[in-house]
């Protein structure tokens, strides 16, 4: 993924990641679950798009620093959140412009598995970390690419593409496949010992109209994995 890759439809993609089933009320509802009470934490939220999970943690009493790799989007997380957040555009897997130990906890939300190799990111991450911080994580569930592409093999790191639509707009994203032992080992090789893995349920909240005809009597779906990890 190019780091700007993201500025030619940051915006429609903003719009859409406030209302839709996948992000408004599955994905993020769980992640801030297991961030779990931030107030007066350090928090960083690493690949924070447009900012809605920094907004929500700052309302919930944490100091939040964020960075994305696209400019347009830290750009709509400014208009956001004005002077409520340090927002700054960086990489993940690249050094980040934070001391050693600063943050209480980091949220990695959708954001690794646009990444072939894990270690440099996750090194940097525990960098950021105090000593006995945690790292909250959310990528694809490894299940979803053998459902895909049954034909290719479920143990190999590999790269796929798909395409989806925001607010209108398509766009190609291409992500990185990995097994799930492949996640746990470049967790523990760098240092981390996991705490929590979860599957969890989308919101109980969700409007029913946001959810398709087959999950109306089910309150759970696969699509993204979730770890707590602690430095």
């Amino acid at each position: 993924m190019r780091p700007g890759h993201y500025d030619a439809f940051a915006s429609d993609y903003a719009t859409d990641n406030e209302r839709n089933l996948v992000n408004s009320f599955y994905e993020r509802p769980a992640m801030l679950e297991l961030l779990g009470d931030v107030l007066g934490e350090q928090v960083l939220d690493a690949g924070c798009g447009a900012g809605p999970l920094a907004a929500e943690l700052t309302s919930r009493g944490a100091t939040v620093a964020g960075f994305d790799a696209s400019s347009e989007m830290i750009a709509i997380a400014r208009r956001r959140l004005g002077d409520a957040a340090d927002l700054q555009v960086a990489q993940l897997g690249r050094q980040l412009p934070y001391p050693d130990g600063c943050f209480d906890r980091v949220a990695a939300s959708l954001v690794l598995h646009y990444l072939e190799d894990w270690g440099p990111a996750l090194t940097e991450l525990r960098r950021v970390l105090k000593p006995g911080g945690r790292l909250v994580v959310s990528v694809h569930h490894p299940i979803i690419y053998r459902l895909m592409f049954p034909e290719r093999d479920y143990f190999a790191t590999g790269q796929w593409t798909s395409t989806s639509t925001f607010n209108g707009t398509e766009a190609e994203l291409t992500y990185w496949h990995r097994p799930l032992h492949a996640m746990t080992d470049a967790f523990a090789e760098t240092g981390f010992s996991t705490v929590t893995v979860a599957e969890p349920p989308f919101a109980a909240d969700t409007p029913t109209e946001l959810i398709p005809p087959h999950l109306v009597d089910r309150t759970a779906f696969l699509s993204f994995i979730f770890f707590v990890l602690e430095r």
